[in-house]
């Protein structure tokens, strides 16, 4: 999985899939309207993990092609978050859906190095001047399956092509047991890493082969140990819950394991089968409401364990030990509901306000090769403008400030929402929020002009934030081509 900049920055590097497995896992809903013809029960709390609105599923060709100078021509450039995206993973986890490919023939890292600095050279041509980046994240895929030397150049892209100071603003890196190597973790702490996220998952053996995950333990405690080592302020652990045969006591050890290396932040994913992926293709599809109930119950174990080992929530995945020293996740001015951000690399998202675009998006191996070779053999004139996307209404931007406020623990200031659109959720979304307050989902001790989610709201997020999506947008995902 990977997170996402601003948290979100970006579910964790993909790393690790297997040729065997023992039993696949309970069948599963689909997460999103566009990934199936088969749905989630209407009411599973599992229906979509939302970390960006709109869904990338409802973007489309964009004809004629826009130029990058017109679109970021008007918009604020003081406080932008820039994410590299780098393709590529040793091997393929059972649950990942993520744009990756296995593994890198021949001189394909460096090909594509040079395409992202083409790349980087073009967007930052349509950029004004003074742009500033307050925030700045490598995602993937693994971002470390490059090596030392290819990470120095990645981290020279970001810093002399884009002009962002990785030394003075959050840098979030996600990494894998299998490539968090001490020569490579070294390069990202002397350039100024800030956080290294860590996909885990499971610290039991047969629930990682479950999810089509193998790792030896020694090897992902050797990891664990080389991230202290290299004393980057901030680790992230990534854990899965709901996989097969998983109990409240194996779920219990794994916290507790992950416990004993006091990572600043730990984020708890509920497992979803998606379409494509490795679990899915062996996976009947049908809504299974025991394996909702499965999920439900262990979400809340790992909620209250952590809540008692002292830290708090941020929001239904992320909990952040108390007292940790942690950089501002996104930068201290940096805004996700408001501010843009440059997405650099064939499977990264940009946004502006009036557009949210991105290069075309794949599941299947194959479509995902073709994409990346595309990618590698672009001149430099051929990223100076947008090609995939979804323009953004007002409607949208509406929605989009909600969900991303909400869905997080303290909630959303409702005087910040008036400020911006003049309006306030209650008038724009009167039958949705009536709806979340039906359902016991809003937090009624909230303090006066705070729109808050209680506990139960927040462990419904993943129900909760897809009821937030515009009919425009679920019409566009429900016709997407999944490939």
């Amino acid at each position: 999985m990977t997170t996402a900049p601003h948290t979100t920055t970006a579910p964790a590097a993909g790393a690790a899939a297997a040729t065997v497995a023992p039993a696949a896992p309970r069948p599963a809903a689909s997460p999103a309207p566009a990934d199936s013809p088969r749905q989630p029960s209407a009411d599973s709390p599992y229906q979509s993990y939302v970390y960006a609105y709109p869904h990338k599923t409802s973007y489309g060709p964009l004809t004629p092609r826009p130029a990058l100078r017109d679109l970021w021509a008007d918009q604020p450039q003081d406080a932008l978050s820039l994410y590299l995206h780098i393709p590529f993973c040793e091997v393929r986890c059972g649950f990942c859906n993520l744009f990756t490919r296995i593994g890198a023939p021949g001189e394909m890292t460096s090909a594509y190095l040079d395409a992202l600095e083409r790349q980087a050279v073009a967007v930052r041509d349509a950029l004004h001047g003074d742009a500033r980046f307050a925030a700045a994240a490598f995602g993937g895929g693994t971002p470390t399956f490059l090596n030392a030397f290819e990470l120095a150049r990645l981290c020279d892209i970001a810093e002399l092509r884009m002009g962002a100071d990785l030394r003075t603003v959050s840098l979030s890196v996600e990494t894998s047991p299998s490539t968090a190597t001490a020569d490579r973790l070294a390069v990202l702490a002397e350039r100024g890493a800030t956080r290294i996220s860590i996909g885990v998952q499971s610290f039991v053996a047969a629930e990682a082969r479950a999810a089509v995950r193998p790792q030896r333990p020694a090897e992902v405690a050797a990891a664990l140990d080389r991230i202290r080592e290299a004393a980057v302020p901030v680790l992230n652990i990534d854990l899965i819950y709901g996989i097969d045969g998983q109990t409240e006591r194996s779920w219990q050890h794994s916290l507790d394991t992950a416990l004993g290396w006091r990572p600043e932040e730990l984020y708890l994913y509920p497992l979803y089968v998606r379409p494509l992926t490795g679990l899915g293709r062996r996976d009947p599809g049908a809504p299974d409401p025991e394996w909702d109930a499965q999920r439900l119950r262990l979400y809340r174990h790992g909620r209250d364990h952590l809540l008692a080992a002292g830290y708090e929530q941020v929001s239904m995945r992320m909990f952040r030990r108390q007292g940790a020293a942690v950089p501002a996740a996104g930068g201290v001015d940096h805004a996700c509901q408001t501010d843009g951000m440059i997405g650099l690399g064939c499977g990264a998202r940009s946004y502006t306000s009036a557009l949210h675009y991105s290069f075309d998006y794949a599941v299947h191996m194959n479509r995902i090769r073709s994409i990346i070779d595309d990618y590698i053999s672009r001149p430099a004139a051929d990223f100076a403008r947008a090609e995939h996307g979804r323009y953004m209404t007002e409607d949208d931007a509406r929605r989009r400030h909600l969900l991303q406020s909400v869905l997080q623990a303290e909630g959303m200031p409702t005087a910040d929402y008036r400020a911006r659109f003049g309006s306030s959720p209650a008038d724009d979304f009167p039958v949705e929020l009536a709806r979340f307050a039906e359902l016991g989902w809003l937090d009624a001790a909230a303090a006066p002009g705070r729109l808050r989610l209680s506990a139960e709201g927040l462990a419904h997020s993943d129900a909760l934030g897809p009821m937030l999506f515009s009919p425009a947008v679920r019409s566009a995902m429900a016709v997407y081509d999944l490939k």
